[in-house]
């Protein structure tokens, strides 16, 4: 039996573990003087994937979410419980919800931590924020939406498929599915498909002294985390109607 309190930490270092080595990959791409600027968007995409690889054998024990769009899947396609012994409830909910951002938060200053020297010697105020929070390459709030909730669909509904395989691959099929999200479907808004991913890290760029952040483009950030749930829901209620085998 798994307690809440066990399921908090357990989203808690499997967010943090993701936003780590994504929020990584992205200031080594973005911010001068580092070994890896300039290595392009394709390296950006196998970060985020590994991070995901490694968040969700962190939080095995609570089913993994590490992410509030795939527990609003889990929730919208049925499930009576979230892990065997933690009913899908209010509070459990709540539960998984405040461990990610907890997570993402504590995963966004350790980025910082890692990249201080280098953030210090940036100058330009759109690097230093995309390290943290996702934009949109054409800014058209309504399409940014549409992409948000198009790439999450795929993730939650493909993650609810993979449920039903004999592979045992697991943490490697959903760091794979993210890496192949984000080379299809991250090009106009730099694919949050994750509320906690983008709003922790905003949260943390707000109010880390960083020299030349400019602002944290708060006029975006709902988009962020209304696409995604948005398409976390459809994608968990669509992947109901996937028949899956007896194994």
């Amino acid at each position: 039996m798994v307690t809440l309190g066990e399921v908090f930490v357990s989203e808690m270092l499997g967010t943090a573990a993701l936003i780590v080595l994504g929020c990584g990959v992205v200031a080594n791409v973005a911010l001068g003087k580092t070994k890896g600027n300039g290595g392009g968007f394709l390296m950006v995409n196998w970060g985020w994937g590994l991070g995901v690889f490694a968040g969700v054998y962190l939080s095995v024990m609570s089913g993994a979410h590490i992410n509030p769009a795939v527990t609003v899947g889990i929730i919208t396609g049925g499930a009576e419980e979230f892990v065997p012994g933690v009913a899908v409830t209010i509070g459990s909910t709540l539960t998984y919800f405040g461990g990610q951002m907890l997570g993402a938060i504590i995963g966004a200053f350790v980025a910082w931590l890692a990249y201080k020297k280098q953030f210090d010697e940036e100058q330009d105020p759109a690097n230093i924020l995309g390290v943290f929070s996702t934009g949109p390459a054409i800014r058209s709030y309504g399409w940014n939406v549409v992409t948000e909730v198009v790439g999450t669909f795929m993730l939650v509904f493909v993650i609810v498929a993979f449920a039903g395989t004999p592979s045992g691959l697991g943490p490697l099929a959903v760091g794979l599915l993210v890496v192949g999200i984000g080379a299809s479907l991250g090009g106009p808004t730099g694919y949050a498909i994750n509320p906690a991913r983008d709003l922790g890290p905003r949260i943390v760029h707000a109010l880390l002294p960083i020299r030349n952040k400019g602002n944290s483009d708060w006029s975006y950030s709902w988009v962020p985390v209304v696409g995604p749930l948005i398409g976390g829901a459809l994608g968990g209620w669509a992947g109901g109607f996937i028949p899956l085998p007896d194994l």
